[in-house]
């Protein structure tokens, strides 16, 4: 991985590749520990050096306490040598995003993902008050999460500039779709800016973030590593052609806006999880869709059985 004490590159509080990893569920709908582990370890092994767990992709919101808990500790136990383990702290209820963020800290998360609440769309001055009381409660670095597309509200400039004061906030995982945006406000506020966009990884890196919180990842983690190398040694020419040949991985596991779904069929599919069991609201590929997500899965060469 990049040598993180190099002047030259982006600090990398959360590691440069990162993935929003899913969390298996039994063919019952309880929680798979085993299989979570079974992941954490695979995706380390690609080339991880961060993993996001009870991110959107992680379900975070039909998981309960115990069970984020119980994940979280399983896998600091399993890679927490190797790997940052950033736990996620969402929810549309601000005493419960910080039982969440507690919870985390105490069952050994090196950092929070924290994003603004969604469905209420408070104002900014309450999106700023409910992400400063998960930080307060905690130890932990925290990487802010905007993405207005399922929260409903940007975390707007003046918001993130106040809370880019706050002593644990360090970075921000952009999912708002607007990179120039993303630039402006690297250089104003000094945070550490991440790429929440499979499909913008490349244009993001190239502008200088510090790294991607990947989906794809999951099936593509070594290359996500690959192009961040290529974009430290100031090789774009390289790290563009890694993006040109993910795009079919990208399209087939993020095209149509179901990549905690797709994912699990992925995994299960690699042999690395049993079943793609997810939780409703959320429900499974069709057999058509698997088919074809396996299709591009053998002719990228993730799948050679």
């Amino acid at each position: 991985m990049a040598d993180t004490n190099d002047p030259r590159l982006p600090s990398r509080t959360f590691g440069s590749v990162a993935t929003a990893m899913v969390t298996p569920f039994h063919d019952d709908g309880s929680i798979d520990v085993d299989a979570g582990v079974a992941v954490a370890v695979k995706l380390v092994d690609d080339g991880c050096d961060a993993l996001v767990l009870h991110g959107t992709t992680g379900e975070s919101p039909t998981t309960h306490q115990p069970e984020k808990d119980e994940l979280v500790r399983a896998v600091v136990d399993a890679v927490g040598d190797r790997a940052m383990v950033i736990g996620g702290a969402g929810s549309n209820d601000t005493a419960h995003a910080v039982r969440i963020a507690q919870g985390a800290q105490r069952s050994g998360a090196h950092g929070l993902l924290v994003l603004a609440p969604y469905y209420n769309r408070p104002s900014q001055e309450g999106v700023y008050q409910h992400i400063k009381a998960v930080a307060d409660a905690v130890d932990l670095p925290v990487i802010l999460y905007d993405i207005p597309g399922r929260t409903g509200v940007a975390i707007g400039d003046e918001t993130l500039d106040r809370l880019a004061e706050h002593p644990r906030v360090k970075g921000v995982k952009d999912a708002t779709g607007d990179v120039p945006q993303g630039f402006e406000r690297m250089a104003r506020t000094g945070l550490e800016f991440y790429s929440g966009d499979d499909s913008l990884n490349f244009d993001w890196l190239a502008h200088g973030a510090s790294g991607v919180i990947s989906v794809v990842g999951h099936v593509a983690a070594g290359s996500y590593a690959e192009m961040v190398r290529a974009v430290d040694a100031g090789d774009l020419p390289v790290a563009r052609d890694v993006a040109a040949r993910l795009r079919p991985l990208v399209a087939a596991l993020m095209g149509g806006g179901q990549g905690a779904v797709m994912s699990k069929h992925a995994l299960q599919l690699l042999g690395v999880i049993p079943t793609a069991t997810v939780r409703l609201p959320l429900v499974q590929a069709s057999a058509a869709e698997v088919d074809a997500l396996a299709a591009v899965l053998r002719s990228e060469g993730v799948l050679t059985a």
